[in-house]
Parts: structure tokens; C-alpha cells; sequence
């Protein structure tokens, strides 16, 4: 599935271009309107995540010339968060519409959801719909979690936290990387909401349970993996 990206403010787009590639999607870039315009007449894309608040043209604007003759399907990303901009977006052609600062994970959802709307295969874009480590089962799709087959209640920052460490068996993930993935990439980090949720996910995925899945290593990051000599 390939997305183009149309943002202005560069934090931004790089870590859209990161999170979106690291999920399998083929992602383009463009800094400002014109050049967003551009890249979707030039190419084919599946899906295109568009910034209202743009230099030069706008988003609105860019929505406005697509729609004379394409029908791809835009997602509109802004800080603006009226609900006239919404229904102005809506309205001119726009599929969805998501407020900053956003959650990695609803950024997902919302792609996802997107893409089967347009046909595309769920699978092919996102990876697996299951993820499975030992005796624990996700199921992306249905959005449910499996221990020895005891289903698990989790919350949805549970869910979408269990999945990122699934999928990143075995590699050390700051804390800050958990942050902004989970929550948002203007996460602050004064705060002790990563640690307060890894423990109580620890809590329905390991404690019930003899052999423990979930490990931190030791005051500054969290892995996904077999227990080794320097776990906690």
C-alpha cells in the first residue's frame, strides 16, 4: 500500500515516514502543498494523509484540485480541530479526519480501516493479523488477546501497547519510543503513564501466569522476549 504524506512541519513527517514504513507501507513525503499536488498527479497512491495547514496551498485547497479528478482516498491531519474545519474536509471530499496531536496507533486504525474500504488486503499492508509468542495470542483484526488460552481484558492503550512489544520481540524499547507510539509524539515526559500502564498490562499478561513474558531492563527500557540474565 503506498501513502503520500503531505506536512509541513518536518518532526512531523519524518516520524510518519518511520512509523508508516516500519508497518509496511511504501511512503512518500511532500513539504507543502504544491508539491503534494504534484507527487498525487505523478503517481499512483493508495491512501494520502493531507495537513490542512499548509504553506503556499493549503490543505483544503489541495482536497479541492484532487477531487476534480481523483477519488483516492484522504485522510486530513490538523490542529484545527472546529467542528466546521471537520465538516468543511468532509464535505470537500475528504474520507476521514484526524485532530493533532494524535496517537500512533489511532493513525493506524484509521489507515487501516481506509485501506479496506478501498479494497486492500489487510494482511499485505499492516504485516500479520495474529501475532503469537509462546502461549500468547493477539488477534489484530478482532482486536483481542489470548494467554493458554484464556482470553485477557485488556484496555485499547493495553492492546495497542502488547502489540507494539510483540512486534518488537526482542529489541530494547525506550520509554520514550512507548510514548509516542502509543500515546503521541508530543507525549510529555514528566509523567509516569508508560510505567503505570506497563505494570498493569504486566499484571494481565504475566501474573496469572508461571512462565513471565514481559521484562524491563533495569530503569530505563522495556523488552518483549524469553527471560535473559539482565531482566527484572
Amino acid at each position: 500500500m503506498k501513502i503520500l504524506v503531505i506536512e509541513d512541519e518536518k518532526k512531523l513527517a519524518e516520524y510518519l515516514r518511520r512509523a508508516l514504513t516500519e508497518h509496511n507501507y511504501v511512503v512518500d513525503v511532500a513539504m507543502d502543498g504544491v508539491s503534494g499536488l504534484h507527487l498525487a498527479r505523478e503517481s499512483q497512491y493508495d491512501l494520502i494523509l493531507l495537513d490542512v495547514m499548509l504553506p503556499g496551498m493549503d490543505g483544503f485547497a489541495v482536497l479541492h484540485e484532487l477531487r476534480k479528478t481523483d477519488r483516492v482516498p484522504v485522510l486530513m491531519l490538523t490542529a484545527r480541530d472546529k467542528l466546521e474545519d471537520r465538516v468543511k474536509g468532509l464535505r470537500d471530499g475528504a474520507d476521514d479526519y484526524l485532530a493533532k496531536p494524535f496517537a500512533l496507533s489511532e493513525l493506524l486504525a484509521r489507515v487501516l480501516a481506509l485501506g479496506r474500504r478501498s479494497g486492500h488486503n489487510v494482511a499485505e499492508a499492516g504485516g500479520q493479523n495474529v501475532l503469537r509468542i509462546g502461549d500468547l495470542e493477539l488477534d489484530l483484526l478482532r482486536r483481542r488477546a489470548y494467554r493458554a488460552g484464556t482470553r485477557l481484558d485488556l484496555t485499547a492503550k493495553e492492546f495497542t501497547l502488547l502489540a507494539l512489544l510483540m512486534r518488537k520481540q526482542g529489541e530494547v524499547l525506550s520509554r520514550l519510543e512507548l510514548a509516542e507510539q502509543v500515546w503521541d509524539i508530543n507525549f510529555n515526559s514528566n509523567t509516569n503513564v508508560v510505567e503505570v500502564a506497563v505494570r498493569r498490562l504486566r499484571g494481565k499478561v504475566d501474573d496469572p501466569f508461571e512462565k513471565k513474558l514481559l521484562h524491563t531492563v533495569r530503569g530505563i527500557c522495556l523488552l518483549y522476549t524469553s527471560p535473559s540474565p539482565r531482566d527484572s
